[in-house]
């Protein structure tokens, strides 16, 4: 990690394949919170690329739990962690387009910095958020909506998020 810092610091960005990299091994748990830290201050110091971005989205996409769903699905998922106070749109808008009769994979989770999350919202309408990712893709086919909880999708990133 010391020499990717060092690459960012000498504002050098990264390649896809090396921001993948260094994103599987955060999500894998191979860092501590400093080198975590460290890392992510020198990245938003040279600011991210989209290449970087790219490579950061695909460990992911390497590491997360995968659902089987419907093609024509789309993620109802809001900006989360935006620091301002803002009303959760995401969850409502959700309710309505589903409503439209387009099948919804709504991504989410418990509030960071607002007033509610996406599951606090559905947990408070007594909603299971909790839900195995095959019971997921069936409440999607059957009823056109389902909720994909992020602790339980993206178990990783529970490395990332300290």
């Amino acid at each position: 990690m010391k020499l990717i810092i060092e690459q960012l610091l000498d504002q050098e960005s990264l390649t896809q394949e090396g921001a993948r990299d260094v994103m599987f091994q955060i999500m894998s748990g191979e860092y501590d919170d400093a080198q975590i830290s460290g890392f992510l201050i020198a990245l938003r110091c040279k600011g991210e690329t989209s290449t970087e971005i790219a490579g950061f989205a695909q460990a992911m996409r390497d590491k997360m739990t995968k659902i089987d769903c419907v093609d024509n699905a789309i993620d109802m998922c809001g900006t989360g962690g935006d620091a301002s106070g803002t009303f959760n749109i995401s969850t409502a808008a959700t309710f309505v387009v589903a409503g439209a009769g387009v099948p919804i994979a709504k991504h989410g989770n418990r509030s960071m910095t607002s007033k509610s999350g996406s599951a606090d919202v559905l947990t408070a309408l007594g909603i299971n958020i909790t839900l195995s990712p095959q019971k997921v893709s069936e409440c999607i086919e059957n009823i056109g909506l389902g909720f994909m909880f992020a602790p339980s999708l993206h178990p990783a990133m529970k490395y990332a998020m300290g």
